[in-house]
């Protein structure tokens, strides 16, 4: 149902934000609302374009009542194609998004509405942490687009709530970890098909937006969209500009995290997965030169911080690893590791993005999110066929990641990707980041959270917030 204060209905939806601000705050639930298996659940969406609108056409069949965004203008042209022609596939959303109340600030619709079950957090990454408190907090059921968080303190925030409300429902947006052929990566790496693996690289072609370029100036931004909000918890005083918003912010330092931020969750996910190591004990950053540095480049991150560097290959060393020591190698800006020599013919490493392990009995290589493993080595597909499976399989695999959450929330069947396993996962790829801007090896006791052998690069391990927007 449309809320009248928020929607009259002689305007259109993407008129509603607009409406929403004159709502009187109500208290939020405390606790999570019982939810049977045959109920739908009451869904809010935050950031309901781009990548939300691609979470939330699955969801379709729940109960959307609200949803937040900056821009409404801009989430309405999800629903038509280059041409402007109406996309068939996605006006089941559209028209639930039509009947939803909107906002564009998810602070007053966390205020203001108590019928909210479960929320998918889509935004930029510097929000992801300040909206999933709010939802939890509130009693409401999580899922968070990957990375889970932009900082480590942040994720230890969400896990320690977590923790401490757990018929709460958390998922990180990590969709590769529902998906059959990754789970069966799990198996074969666990069930010994190439040994004992001691060395793990992970590629992506990732950037495919702006980095190593400096900040460009500030130009008018568009009527619809409320710059501000944007901005949310990001402590800079930036002017707008598309490079920013609103897909390109992964590659800006205030507001994303960098290739490792949108794609470690996917290719880091399985070794991590797999191989059990723990949190990395030491970890190294090389990279190209950042955005915004003068000619004369001495590697280290300029004063001002603009952009990420165009490419950087980072070294994991996880010294606490459950099959004994493992290095993990990263690459991204289209940087690969070596062919192996042992590669079968016709096989080739996907230059979009894949993971090689080296165990001592042999090899195997996946793409993307887990899939077409390929095993490299003598007697390698052999012990392979021999692995049974042991791994649930999810409803829907890759593409049921959503509904996963929902049939959970429903009591239907274990989550996917929860908090407590996504947070040390994303805690390792955060870390790659941290020992960019340290600019040398970092040593880190996971246990406690911090950094042992520079003491000023803890600072990177949290952030400053806008007056508003803390944690």
């Amino acid at each position: 149902m449309i809320d009248k204060n928020t929607s009259p209905s002689r305007r259109t939806w993407l008129g509603g934000a607009a409406a929403s601000a004159g709502l009187l705050a109500l208290p939020g639930r405390a606790f999570a609302r019982r939810i049977a298996a045959s109920d739908r659940v009451n869904v809010a969406v935050i950031g309901a374009g781009g990548m939300g609108a691609q979470n939330m056409a699955k969801l379709t069949g729940q109960n959307i009542v609200a949803m937040a965004d900056v821009d409404l203008a801009h989430v309405a042209k999800a629903f038509v194609d280059d041409k402007g022609a109406a996309r068939p596939d996605l006006q089941p959303l559209k028209a639930a998004y039509d009947r939803a109340a909107k906002f564009a600030d998810y602070r007053r619709m966390f205020d203001t509405r108590r019928d909210i079950d479960a929320v998918v957090i889509a935004t930029p990454d510097h929000h992801h942490a300040v909206a999933a408190r709010m939802a939890m907090e509130r009693g409401i059921h999580v899922y968070v687009q990957k990375p889970l968080t932009y900082t480590v303190r942040e994720g230890r925030v969400l896990r320690d709530l977590a923790q401490r409300n757990p018929k709460l429902v958390t998922q990180m947006g990590n969709q590769g970890h529902s998906g059959d052929d990754g789970r069966r990566v799990v198996e074969l790496i666990r069930g010994g098909a190439i040994g004992q693996v001691g060395e793990v690289h992970a590629w992506t072609n990732r950037p495919l937006w702006p980095q190593g370029e400096a900040r460009p100036a500030p130009v008018a931004k568009p009527a619809s969209l409320d710059w501000d909000v944007w901005l949310g918890p990001a402590a800079v005083d930036w002017g707008y500009h598309p490079n920013y918003a609103h897909f390109n912010w992964r590659g800006w330092v205030p507001f994303g995290i960098g290739s490792l931020g949108d794609m470690g969750a996917h290719l880091v996910d399985f070794p991590f997965w797999a191989l059990e190591p723990g949190l990395p004990t030491r970890v190294e950053t090389r990279h190209s030169r950042w955005g915004g540095d003068d000619n004369i480049w001495d590697g280290k991150p300029p004063a001002d911080l603009g952009s990420y560097p165009l490419a950087n290959i980072t070294t994991y060393r996880f010294g606490n690893a459950k099959g004994g020591p493992l290095t993990m190698t990263w690459y991204d800006g289209g940087l690969m590791p070596p062919t192996p020599l042992a590669m079968p013919a016709g096989a080739r490493m996907n230059p979009d993005g894949g993971v090689l392990y080296v165990g001592d009995r042999g090899m195997l290589m996946h793409d993307t999110y887990g899939e077409k493993p390929v095993l490299i080595g003598d007697g390698v597909e052999a012990r392979a066929a021999a692995i049974p499976v042991t791994l649930p399989r999810i409803l829907g695999g890759r593409e049921g990641h959503e509904m996963n959450w929902i049939r959970a929330i429903r009591g239907e069947e274990a989550i996917s990707s929860p908090f407590a396993t996504a947070v040390p996962l994303n805690e390792t790829m955060l870390l790659g980041m941290v020992a960019m801007r340290a600019d040398q090896p970092i040593e880190y006791d996971g246990d406690a959270g911090r950094i042992t052998n520079i003491a000023e690069a803890n600072q990177f391990l949290d952030r400053q917030y806008r007056p508003g927007w803390t944690l």
